[in-house]
């Protein structure tokens, strides 16, 4: 049975801080580079029709790092958008703004819920047909991949908010009895 297998990439040094990062193309850390390897074990057997990438370095390099090929980037699998939230931690938003959520208010600058929903519900309709054919492989980030999960499922993009997600996990999505189900969460 075809399955859409999420990777996280690896630890980076503003994951580690717990800081936004969307558009700053941070490298993984050493440890980020170990736990990548270590997802190869967890992905071996496993055949895609199609490997995409989010264009972040971190998310390819941890695609290599696991063994697998990229066929391509995709710019709907980038990171939210945090706007100018990037780089600023959750807390730290929150002294100015207490009741902030990501997941309901989006970031000013850059991307709402809204936004982030519509371009992984163009991606999920790129892949879905592919299915027919194989397993895909999608190498992202924390919160896109969260969406990812909870629209598969036909949660509203704030559902995202309940799947936590750490680096350098394996996620998979597929059917049962004809309807998308989340398969696995956040293993390793």
């Amino acid at each position: 049975m075809s399955e859409i297998v999420l990777v996280r990439h690896g630890e980076t040094a503003w994951s580690l801080s717990r800081q936004h990062t969307s558009y700053t193309d941070l490298e993984l850390t050493p440890d980020g580079e170990r736990q990548s390897r270590a997802l190869a074990g967890v992905l071996v057997g496993h055949r895609f029709v199609r490997v995409l990438s989010s264009p972040r370095l971190r998310a390819l390099r941890t695609a290599q790092l696991a063994g697998l090929t990229v066929d391509a980037t995709d710019d709907d699998l980038a990171e939210w958008n945090y706007g100018e939230y990037e780089g600023r931690t959750t807390a730290d938003i929150q002294v100015d703004r207490p009741e902030w959520n990501l997941w309901t208010d989006g970031c000013p600058g850059g991307e709402s819920p809204e936004q982030v929903g519509e371009r992984i519900d163009r991606l999920l309709a790129r892949i879905t047909p592919l299915l027919e054919h194989g397993s895909v492989a999608l190498a992202g980030h924390g919160h896109c991949l969260r969406v990812v999960g909870a629209r598969w499922i036909g949660l509203p993009v704030s559902g995202g908010g309940k799947l936590r997600l750490d680096t350098a996990t394996v996620s998979v999505l597929g059917y049962e009895h004809g309807r998308p189900v989340i398969r696995r969460w956040n293993g390793g």
